[in-house]
């Protein structure tokens, strides 16, 4: 079963850069991000009443209402934004950098030290996101799209080390409900900023992305990798963050045909091998 709960995971979130860039063809992407937020958060909220968890308050509440600030808002408006004109393969990679800038921003919050083997892998991981830059920049890919994406896996990032600084959560599933209703309305805000047409989805085409990331992403890996915690060592469970860049890449070259320069590629491998690096040296008497 915990294979096959590793094996989901990775599918599903695999799959989600493929469901955004697809989604992006049939809707405005920051009108795409709000609808999707405002399916997952009722459905979470849902789950945390039927199993009568507490909601947060206090210090708590802060935490979560700041987490849904920076990965639902922040994050999901800079990445639907990029994916417009970013790969869904390429804006995986970029999203493989989250456990090492992670491990940067906790050791710079004091949350965490930083091994002197992580840092050497992030600096493996910055030349290897160097790479994917050239590669993409020289196929005139715009790089304002590409640093909305690698900006976006930074405040992922960052949200993940200020939760784990903020006082406990009494239910991840409320703080996600309200993490995701802050996020709806971000992503609304930018929407109408942006002056983005808000119609609602007028087939099933439009919808199914829409419907998929909401419950499939927001909702059912998070609850196979919430059980996969409590079943596996965390090490062997954050290589979902290896896996999911590898299926990405696969799926984009054959769905939607994506195809990138050499230079794209070896960064590719480059950022994939520096979080090998650094999750291996978890297990390591110096990591």
């Amino acid at each position: 079963m915990t294979y096959l709960a590793f094996v989901g995971c990775c599918l599903i979130w695999g799959s989600t850069f493929l469901a955004i860039r697809i989604g992006n063809e049939s809707l405005p992407p920051e009108w795409a991000a709000s609808l999707r937020l405002a399916l997952a958060a009722p459905l979470l909220a849902l789950i945390a009443v039927a199993r009568r968890d507490r909601w947060p308050r206090d210090g708590a509440l802060a935490g979560a209402l700041l987490f849904g600030v920076l990965n639902f808002g922040v994050n999901l408006a800079l990445l639907y934004w990029g994916e417009r004109v970013v790969p869904s393969g390429i804006a995986a990679v970029l999203y493989a950098t989250v456990p090492l800038s992670t491990g940067l921003i906790a050791a710079g919050l004091g949350v965490e030290k930083l091994a002197p083997r992580k840092l050497a892998a992030t600096i493996i991981a910055v030349a290897g996101v160097a790479t994917v830059f050239a590669g993409e920049l020289r196929l005139d890919a715009p790089w304002l799209g590409l640093l909305a994406v690698l900006l976006a896996a930074t405040a992922t990032a960052l949200a993940g080390v200020l939760l784990k600084r903020a006082p406990r959560q009494p239910s991840v599933f409320a703080a996600n409900a309200l993490g995701a209703a802050v996020g709806a309305a971000i992503c609304l805000v930018a929407s109408v900023l942006l002056g983005e047409d808000r119609s609602l989805p007028a087939s099933a085409t439009a919808w199914w992305p829409v419907i998929y990331l909401a419950a499939a992403s927001s909702l059912g890996a998070y609850v196979i990798w919430t059980w996969l915690l409590g079943h596996w060592p965390v090490t062997n469970v954050s290589y979902i963050g290896v896996v999911v860049p590898v299926i990405a890449v696969l799926l984009g070259a054959i769905v939607l045909q994506e195809s990138r320069s050499v230079e794209t590629y070896v960064g590719a491998v480059i950022v994939i091998a520096a979080v090998i690096f650094a999750l291996r040296a978890e297990r390591s008497p110096d990591g």
